[in-house]
């Protein structure tokens, strides 16, 4: 299979746009013919050099790339989901050839075998040998492509991680067969599917049969969802469901938010700092992405903190502080405000003004930190020339008018 002409020249571009597609065209030994693609890096791709990123592979790329790209932007504007590399497998009037499955058995055949092979034997290794690609692996389609991804399944180790199904063309036995795997499957699996009702009765109750099958299946490792969409056609289903089936997949990615800080974290009798180091831990386990712990997630824990009075865990927040941004003053930011809810205004005074000697960060700046060095040391008990603490005693007022003196026993006898 040839590699992709535009792979290098994509790198140097990446840079110089946000996340805009590649068409290119490549061969398949497998399918003995070229096959175009589209392909989307992530807007950062360039810019952060050691960072992976989740693939997205797309059947019926020439319509579902577009719809996919307009959310996935929108998602990382408002950092709700991850940055993920698109590949699309335009079919146009081929679809139907690469998903031919034999009739009585419901698995790949003829072409479709072919095509089958040619997406987990070359595609994915040339895309994954060429661009920075994590170990989470998604795939999506409509109607017939939506019933043949569902064939990876099928596999003792499947190769896509989550799965996105638009109205699946069920081949034959899949409404009794997928449950099966679900119910045996051990690694974590993300599994998505839809209808409408404007979808083909028949198409629908098969669909419908294979959710109740997959509901009764107590697997945790299966992430499972199901919708239903009224008033759409079998078209429209997808402009509906992407948002639902990318916020699914992806929950575990989304910022700490007011009903998680109100309901999960805030409730906690303890553990607020190792709430937040094990959301990043599986968020890298589950997606293979391993990102720096957001500031506003950092200001969350430190608010559950505050509330709760457990204010030695800003010890430990200080330590994933110091981690993930070693130059900043995080760190000895959350020390320092640990020490000065404690009273401890002499060493909140030292470590405010350690703070205030390294890199600002977020609404963190040096004027904040010595300001609030000066108000410690304003607190802090004054010490004499052995260390001893000097008790400033009050001065005693006087008062403006002084009552007229009260004449002694002495004065009236006189």
């Amino acid at each position: 299979m040839k590699k992709l002409p535009l792979f290098l020249l994509m790198l140097f571009t990446c840079s110089l746009f946000s996340q805009k597609k590649i068409t290119d065209t490549i061969f398949s030994n497998k399918l003995n013919e070229e096959r175009i693609i589209q392909i989307s890096l992530p807007p950062s791709y360039a810019k952060n050099k050691s960072q992976k990123f989740p693939l997205l592979v797309l059947f019926d790329g020439d319509f579902l790339f577009d719809a996919y790209q307009g959310a996935l932007s929108y998602g990382y504007y408002w950092d709700d989901l991850p940055e993920v590399i698109i590949v699309a497998i335009n079919q146009g009037n081929s679809r139907e050839n690469d998903c031919a499955v034999n009739a009585e058995t419901g698995l790949p055949e003829e072409k479709g075998e072919k095509f089958f092979e040619f997406v987990g034997m070359e595609l994915i290794p040339l895309i994954e040998k060429n661009f920075r690609v994590a170990p989470f692996r998604i795939v999506s389609g409509l109607d017939v492509t939506a019933g043949f991804l569902n064939l990876y399944l099928y596999k003792d180790q499947p190769i896509f991680k989550a799965y996105i199904s638009f109205s699946p063309e069920l081949p034959t036995d899949m409404e009794k067969n997928l449950p099966e795997r679900f119910a045996a499957i051990q690694q974590p699996i993300f599994y998505y599917h839809c209808t409408a009702d404007g979808d083909l009765k028949k198409m629908r109750t098969r669909i419908m049969a294979m959710d109740e099958e997959i509901k009764k299946i107590k697997n945790p490792s299966l992430n499972y969802l199901f919708e239903d969409f009224k008033e759409a056609s079998h078209y429209s289903v997808v402009l509906h469901a992407i948002p639902s089936a990318l916020y699914q997949i992806f929950s575990v990615y989304q910022p700490i938010s007011m009903t998680e800080f109100q309901e999960k974290i805030v409730k906690l009798p303890s553990g607020y700092a190792q709430y937040l180091k094990d959301k990043y831990e599986l968020l890298e386990k589950s997606l293979g992405l391993k990102l720096q712990i957001r500031l506003n997630d950092f200001k969350a824990i430190e608010a559950a903190i505050l509330k709760n009075n457990a204010l030695n865990e800003f010890d430990e927040l200080a330590q994933l502080a110091d981690k993930d941004y070693p130059k900043s003053m995080l760190a000895d930011y959350h020390m320092a405000l640990m020490y000065e809810k404690k009273g401890d205004y002499a060493k909140a005074q030292k470590t405010y003004l350690r703070a205030f000697q390294r890199e600002e960060i977020g609404d963190l700046t040096k004027d904040m930190m010595y300001e609030k060095s000066e108000d410690m040391k304003r607190l802090a008990p004054k010490k004499g020339k052995k260390g001893e603490v000097i008790e400033e005693t009050p001065v005693e007022e006087i008062p403006a008018e002084t009552p007229p003196e009260t004449p002694t026993e002495e004065k009236k006898s006189e």
